[in-house]
């Protein structure tokens, strides 16, 4: 293990502003600890400015790339008191001294959290953005606000997986029973899990270990798992990292059922719910209905790579 990735996993234990996802013990499981390392600005002995990044080697190139069910990545920087133009001199000279730290590479994307909104540095430096959204629910204290949030749609659907379906929402099944709803949410579009059922269980064990996931079903009165979501969360945010449903019984309002319980859920263990967004139209839609707030993030590239660009201009592919 590098000094700096020492430095950083100390850092990860004593501030309670970096995300789930760039935590060090979340990257030993989505990436291998062999395959990640970290920036690092330091000043009076202090850290200041960190972003950790993960490295995959393809064809004699390197990649600096998102692993699987990360959301977010990208600088963390220690919080200001200073003036406004102040700060934002501090930043760049910051992300100036991150990127300088980056090892050679051919590729590089990132997902910022929304909470970065400066990537001005990094466009100066060559790199490119793309604008992408999430769906946030900012404030989890008022139960009634967030039902009075809800659109209608959703608000029925709720009534109705309870009402007429006797649907009811449990948090005792395994990751096992999860995966398996998991998997007919692609099945149904006739692919695969875009990630290994390996990488989920080991996530699965990190959280647990940790205290920080909760697993929530929705199942009727004979025995039907109907739907399922996969919850994490960090001292700031709970996150809906995952979902599935059975087809059959995709109309039973099951799946708004059980958004809605992990939302409430998410009220006593963290502030804010992140729906993890999406650029499909009717998971944006549906995400909307919950009352939560459409936010910008950043997602971060830059090609240094004859090939890797020939390659995204011919197959239509996007850098991120």
């Amino acid at each position: 293990m590098t000094d700096l990735k020492r430095v950083y996993r100390d850092l990860c234990d004593e501030v309670d502003d970096i995300p789930i996802f760039s935590q060090a013990w979340w990257l030993d499981v989505v990436a291998g600890e062999e395959n990640w390392n970290v920036a690092i600005v330091r000043r009076d002995n202090k850290v200041i400015a960190s972003m950790p990044y993960v490295t995959q080697k393809k064809f004699g190139m390197t990649l600096l790339r998102q692993p699987s069910l990360t959301q977010t990545l990208g600088p963390w920087i220690k919080k200001s008191d200073a003036k406004y133009a102040k700060s934002l001199s501090q930043q760049k000279d910051l992300m100036e001294s991150l990127i300088d730290q980056l090892p050679a590479y051919q590729y590089f994307t990132q997902n910022w959290h929304y909470s970065q909104t400066n990537w001005l540095p990094f466009f100066w430096k060559g790199f490119k953005q793309t604008t992408r959204y999430t769906y946030v629910i900012n404030d989890l204290t008022d139960e009634k606000a967030l039902w009075e949030e809800l659109q209608q749609n959703i608000r029925t659907d709720i009534k109705k997986a309870e009402s007429r379906f006797l649907v009811t929402v449990k948090d005792d099944y395994s990751i096992d029973e999860f995966l398996e709803l998991n998997k007919l949410v692609f099945k149904r579009q006739n692919i695969g899990l875009p990630y290994s059922e390996t990488l989920v269980r080991k996530i699965d064990q990190a959280c647990t270990e940790r205290g920080c996931r909760k697993i929530f079903i929705a199942v009727d009165e004979q025995g039907r798992r109907h739907a399922g979501i996969y919850l994490i969360w960090d001292s700031n945010s709970a996150y809906y990292l995952m979902g599935g449903g059975d087809p059959e019984l995709r109309n039973s309002g099951a799946t708004s059922l059980c958004m809605w319980e992990a939302i409430k859920f998410s009220s006593s263990v963290t502030k804010a719910f992140d729906f993890e967004g999406s650029m499909m139209e009717p998971v944006e839609r549906f995400f909307r209905g919950f009352g939560a707030r459409q936010t910008p993030y950043f997602s971060i590239s830059k090609v240094k790579s004859k090939i890797i660009d020939t390659a995204f201009f011919i197959r239509g592919l996007k850098p991120w």
